[in-house]
C-alpha cells in the first residue's frame, strides 16, 4: 500500500470519528445471538461458545446475600463488542436493555444491576417457558458485554446404574455410588430421568430378599454444612420413599441417611469433581 493510499484512508477514519460515524464490523465466523435475545446496535461478536450439556455458577440473591448457583444444560457464552467509533451506550443501559427484553417474555431478575463492581454491572435473569428454564447472566462494561445462557434440562443419560454390576459391588467393597439419581438444584424431588436407575436398584434387592440397606444422600460443598446435611437426608427420604411406593420394596430394608459433603469422592475445586460428588450412594447394612 502506497503511502498516498495510507494517508487517504487515515484522513477517512478521522472524518468518519469526528462524524460520529461508526464502522460496522463482523461477527466472528460460526457465531450467532441466542433466540431469546437480539443485540444491542452497533456491537458485535468476538467470542463465542456452545457446550450441548455442561454448567455454570450463577449469582444470586438470598435473605440479602450473593449465593452461587450450580445449574446444568445447554450453555452458550457470547461476547459482544462495541464497533469502532460508535458511541458508548454505558454499562447499565446494556444491562437494563437484557433485564427488559427477558422481563417482556417473562423474565425475573434474581440478581439486579443496580450495584457497579469496578467498571463491570451484572445481573442474573430467568425465564421459564412450559417445562423449559434458561438461565441468562449477563455483565457489561461501557465497550463490552458478555452473555452466559444454560437452557436447563437433564443430561441425557448414556451410563446406568445395572442392578448385577451394582450387586457385586456391594459385595465386594460394601457400598455402591449411584449416579442416575436427579434433582434439580437445592431440591429434594426426583426427577423422571431417574426412574431407570431406581428400577434396577428395586431389581438388586428382589434379587436378593436378605439385602438390606442404608440409602444415603450426598452433596457436594456448595451451601452451608447445615442446609447440605438436610438436603442430603432429604433426597435419600425421597429415594427410600421411591422404592418402598413405587417398587414395593419393604420398608424395613432401606433405612436413609444424609451426610452432606463429609464424604466426597473428587475434590470439590472443579465442577467435574463436584458432579462426582453429588450422588447417591447404597451402603450394605
Amino acid at each position: 500500500m502506497n503511502h498516498r493510499r495510507m494517508t487517504a484512508i487515515f484522513i477517512l477514519f478521522f472524518v468518519a470519528a469526528w462524524l460520529g460515524i461508526s464502522w460496522a464490523e463482523s461477527d466472528r465466523q460460526g457465531s450467532k445471538d441466542h433466540p431469546l435475545l437480539s443485540r444491542m446496535p452497533n456491537f458485535h461478536i468476538t467470542e463465542y461458545k456452545e457446550i450441548e450439556f455442561d454448567s455454570n455458577r450463577f449469582i444470586v440473591e438470598q435473605h440479602k446475600k450473593s449465593v452461587p448457583v450450580n445449574v446444568e444444560g445447554h450453555k452458550y457464552f457470547i461476547r459482544y463488542s462495541l464497533d469502532k467509533g460508535a458511541a458508548k451506550p454505558g454499562n447499565l443501559t446494556i444491562v437494563r436493555n437484557v433485564e427488559n427484553a427477558l422481563k417482556q417474555i417473562g423474565g425475573k431478575v434474581l440478581v439486579d444491576a443496580g450495584s457497579q463492581w469496578g467498571v463491570f454491572r451484572s445481573s442474573t435473569i430467568t425465564v421459564r417457558k412450559g417445562d423449559k428454564e434458561t438461565w441468562v447472566a449477563v455483565k457489561a462494561t461501557d465497550t463490552s458485554y458478555e452473555l452466559t445462557i444454560v437452557e436447563k434440562e437433564g443430561m441425557k443419560q448414556e451410563v446406568t446404574a445395572d442392578a448385577a454390576a451394582m450387586g457385586n459391588d456391594i459385595h465386594a467393597t460394601g457400598h455402591v455410588s449411584v449416579y442416575g439419581i436427579y434433582f434439580d438444584t437445592g431440591k429434594s424431588d426426583i426427577k423422571p430421568e431417574s426412574d431407570a436407575a431406581l428400577s434396577e436398584i428395586a431389581k438388586l434387592l428382589n434379587n436378593d430378599a436378605s439385602l438390606k440397606l442404608y440409602v444415603v444422600g450426598h452433596t457436594d460443598n456448595v451451601g452451608s454444612l447445615d442446609s447440605n446435611i438436610k438436603l442430603s437426608k432429604s433426597r435419600a427420604d425421597a429415594v427410600v420413599k421411591a422404592l418402598t411406593g413405587r417398587h414395593g420394596i419393604a420398608a424395613g430394608r432401606l433405612k436413609p441417611h444424609g451426610v452432606a459433603s463429609l464424604a466426597p469422592v473428587a475434590s470439590n475445586d472443579s465442577e467435574d469433581g463436584r458432579a462426582k460428588n453429588r450422588r447417591v450412594e447404597l451402603v450394605k447394612q
